[in-house]
């Protein structure tokens, strides 16, 4: 079961398996429904019209998307290289609690065939594909969806407080094409790929197993739902496994492509422009 959202004549609507649902039907609503019941609560709503509107992030406004980090050892190296601190990534990658932050709200997040940006203050910009998971109001695991967590590696490489910088700005976070609705367990060993074309030509092909991560998906999600709760549900990005060499930098017009399980996600990079400048 998939779920997209799409965009018709009359705004934004959710399909299943390529069927429009009732224009009434809310993600964050369904996220109120216990994991047990949630694909009975679904195959009842469908509606038997071919959804054909242009394709929307898979997500509502008021839901938030939050991040794991330094989850593989890929990436534990990677910052440890950017960093002048590298000791604490060593600390985080072995530590009982993991990294987690928030990376943006609903209405920010792009979609399948949107625009991803890179921020004009920094030289070196990287995308990190993950396993992104649907989590609903009672802090189940209900599916999963592709991600991109764009990152300044320079900015929080100068000084970790600088992460916010570095993960949160404007077009810094993709997630579709749609979301695969599956019980926790099918999500335990999930194939990642990255893929950068430049000009037509790939300039970065690379490959991962979320069977590679230090943390089990239910440990992150027990430590996210520690004194917060999310009402709507939360979609949490998991962390990555595939970091470009130092010698990496997106650049404006790159195409970046994540797959992740059987979920796609293409994006193209433009340069977020200094908004402070433009007011002066």
């Amino acid at each position: 079961m998939i779920l997209t959202r799409h965009w018709d004549d009359d705004g934004p609507r959710w399909a299943l398996d390529g069927y429009y649902m009732p224009r009434a039907f809310k993600l964050e609503m369904l996220m109120q429904v216990p994991a047990a019941n949630l694909q009975e609560v679904l195959y009842r709503l469908s509606t038997g019209q071919e959804a054909d509107g242009h394709i929307l992030a898979p997500i509502e406004p008021n839901q938030e998307v939050w991040a794991s980090g330094v989850t593989y050892l890929r990436s534990r190296e990677a910052r440890k290289a950017e960093s002048e601190r590298g000791d604490i990534y060593d600390d985080v990658y072995d530590a009982e609690r993991p990294e987690l932050f928030f990376k943006a709200i609903g209405w920010r997040v792009v979609g399948d065939e949107g625009t991803v940006g890179i921020r004009s203050d920094s030289a070196w910009n990287v995308p990190e594909p993950e396993l992104v998971l649907l989590i609903n109001n009672q802090m189940e695991i209900v599916g999963y969806t592709a991600g991109n967590d764009m990152s300044s590696r320079d900015i929080e490489g100068s000084n970790p407080l600088y992460l916010p910088q570095a993960k949160v700005y404007e077009r810094s976070c993709a997630i579709g094409r749609g979301i695969k609705i599956s019980p926790e367990g099918e999500i335990s060993s999930i194939d990642i790929r990255l893929t950068i074309y430049r000009a037509g030509s790939c300039v970065f092909d690379a490959e991962t197993n979320t069977a590679q991560m230090k943390r089990t998906l239910k440990e992150l999600v027990a430590y996210l739902g520690k004194s917060m709760s999310f009402p709507y549900g939360v979609f949490l990005m998991t962390g990555t496994g595939i970091v470009p060499d130092e010698d990496f930098t997106l650049l404006e017009g790159d195409e970046v492509r994540v797959r992740v399980g059987e979920i796609q996600l293409t994006n193209r990079v433009i340069t977020i422009p200094d908004k402070t400048r433009l007011t002066r």
